[in-house]
């Protein structure tokens, strides 16, 4: 039981950090605020975050709502319950890679809040891929199966933040992935298991074919790992930017593989 009650206060720790969910306080009493061990539980977050927009897309998929209304409201929900957190580190990288000459120069960008060009666009394609996938492959599911891929995919792609930040050094001295601490190897272990055991369980549940599954896999691993090499290569390492841009490029990988192969 005291296993299952620390795992539980990870969870909602995870929860606050991630998200703008409200969290008792009783789960922060005498807690550093350092993620280290609670990233294990950044994939049952993920679920727990994205619960709403399962629930909300179960309804809209039951009243036969217009598939691209349902995929926008989802999405919106999605950025309206993490506060945009992830979609603020996918364009502050944007600019920083795009706009960088250098290392340092690229790392000067990326810590201003101004939205310049590469992440206007970043941001375009990133909420309109999602969209048209979403659009694209709910249709073809029960409303329970959508409901069961939506939180299947917020899972993998928390764990895909907990692979990016415990694989790469940190790029800078300071920000908020050195202040909450690397993760732990056994709590990144722990993440990245039970994020793919706990998708694979819904990608099934959710009547996802087997071809799916496997090219929804492929896809998140691909470009986990390629842009892990990019952020290495260019910025040294990561940064909480490049954690937040890792989850935004896996659920854009996650939810086009979907659309390919429902």
């Amino acid at each position: 039981m005291t296993y299952i009650g620390d795992l539980w206060n990870d969870v909602a720790r995870s929860v606050a950090f991630l998200s703008r969910l409200p969290v008792p306080q009783r789960y922060f009493a005498d807690y550093d605020g350092r993620l280290s061990r609670a990233a294990r539980a950044l994939p049952l977050a993920g679920i727990v975050i994205s619960l709403p927009a399962g629930i909300v897309s179960a309804l809209l998929i039951a009243l036969e709502t217009s598939s691209l209304f349902t995929a926008f409201v989802i999405v919106a929900m999605q950025a309206l319950l993490t506060g945009a957190l992830h979609e603020d580190g996918l364009g502050d990288t944007a600019d920083g890679l795009g706009g960088g000459r250098d290392r340092e120069s690229a790392l000067t960008i990326m810590k201003d809040s101004r939205i310049g060009t590469y992440a206007a666009v970043a941001l375009i394609l990133s909420f309109g891929l999602r969209v048209s996938a979403l659009a694209a492959f709910l249709p073809l599911l029960t409303p329970l199966g959508g409901a069961f891929a939506l939180v299947a995919t917020a899972a993998l792609s928390r764990a895909a933040m907990v692979w990016h930040w415990s694989r790469l050094p940190p790029a800078r001295r300071d920000g908020v992935a050195v202040a909450a601490g690397a993760p732990e190897p056994q709590a990144a272990s722990f993440a990245l298991g039970s994020g793919v055991v706990l998708a694979l369980l819904l990608f099934f549940a959710a009547g996802v074919p087997a071809i799916g599954v496997v090219l929804s896999l492929a896809a998140y691993a691909a470009s986990v790992r390629g842009f892990g090499k990019i952020a290495e290569r260019k910025l040294g390492g990561h940064t909480g930017d490049t954690i937040g841009a890792t989850q935004q490029l896996a659920e854009i990988a996650i939810l086009g593989a979907l659309a390919l192969a429902i």
